[in-house]
């Protein structure tokens, strides 16, 4: 079990690629987000929030990613591998992560494996998004580092 938190590299990486966006948006499949890509059921068309209330969900949605990732990864990572993965799953979710590829090569410590899973997740859907096979190669590029 890892025992990281998330570091300001980390955390701008998940700022630069969220965004800031006070009014709620549907992102590329649907879903209801505000915030620095926050989603939940209380966030729905015409809702709005200042800056600091962005920053505080951002930092309870991080916390819940860095907490998912503690408790999954079993093989000694370092900071920034811990950082790739809660990038990958305050984006994508902990179920995906938790049943994942990505997290079985991480556990067996199979890192280089591990590095070329994050570009399987690029999708929305069935298309594969252009900003998606960045973050992703962010992601993958950082857990290498």
């Amino acid at each position: 079990m890892a025992n990281f938190t998330y570091s300001n590299a980390g955390l701008e990486l998940t700022r630069r690629f969220e965004g800031l966006r006070l009014t709620a948006y549907q992102d590329s499949c649907g879903v209801w987000t505000i915030g620095y890509g926050h989603t939940g059921g209380h966030v729905r068309q015409g809702v709005t929030l200042t800056e600091p209330e962005a920053l505080e969900l951002l930092a309870t949605d991080i916390a819940r990613a860095a907490a998912c990732v503690n408790h999954a990864v079993h093989a000694a990572i370092n900071q920034k591998q811990f950082d790739a993965l809660v990038d990958f799953v305050f984006n994508l979710g902990p179920g995906n992560f938790l049943g994942s590829t990505l997290l079985r090569k991480v556990n067996a410590g199979d890192f280089g494996a591990a590095k070329n899973e994050f570009l399987r997740w690029n999708h929305a859907g069935s298309q594969i998004l252009e900003g998606l096979t960045r973050r992703r190669q962010a992601e993958a590029d950082l857990f290498a580092g």
